[in-house]
């Protein structure tokens, strides 16, 4: 597959990437466990088919220490055993937030609250910001065809 736009080359897709990529640095120096995070991206770019995105969180992940059989498995997170609660409760939520036009009223209150009583008011707020920047990315990304495959770990800082 060859890419539509290069985001790299181009002025406008370039300038947001980095937006995009700096709006991560306060995610990352909140409270939110990383491995928290990176399951989150990887779920969410399952759904919407960023192989870019998969490509990065997998290989950035495991060089952080995250075990490869538990993102193998966050396809299925509810089937698999290696998910704790809080965990559970991110992907919940970042399935109906990136579902959000499938669902009458986008999240509902019982996945919020479940995700309230795994994380505080910051790391709710860097979960919510988790979501939609991923979500972002991986909507630009689609529709330009980032190829996935060729990620080197810390190719992009964020």
């Amino acid at each position: 597959m060859e890419a539509r736009l290069n985001p790299f080359t181009s002025p406008v897709l370039g300038k947001v990437f980095k937006h995009f990529i700096a709006a991560n640095k306060p995610i990352a120096e909140s409270s939110l466990p990383y491995a928290v995070q990176e399951l989150v991206r990887m779920r969410v770019s399952q759904i919407n088919g960023c192989a870019a995105c998969i490509d990065m969180h997998f290989k950035e992940a495991v060089h952080a220490g995250e075990d490869p059989a538990r993102l193998n498995l966050v396809a299925t997170w509810r089937e698999a055993t290696v998910f704790t609660d809080a965990e559970r409760a991110a992907l919940e939520l970042a399935e109906e937030a990136t579902r959000i036009a499938d669902a009458a009223g986008g999240v509902s209150d019982e996945v919020w609250a479940n995700a309230a009583k795994h994380y505080d008011e910051e790391q709710l707020a860097a979960l919510v910001c988790v979501i939609a920047i991923i979500n972002a990315f991986n909507r630009a990304n689609v529709m330009t065809r980032q190829p996935g495959g060729g990620y080197e770990v810390g190719m992009y800082e964020h």
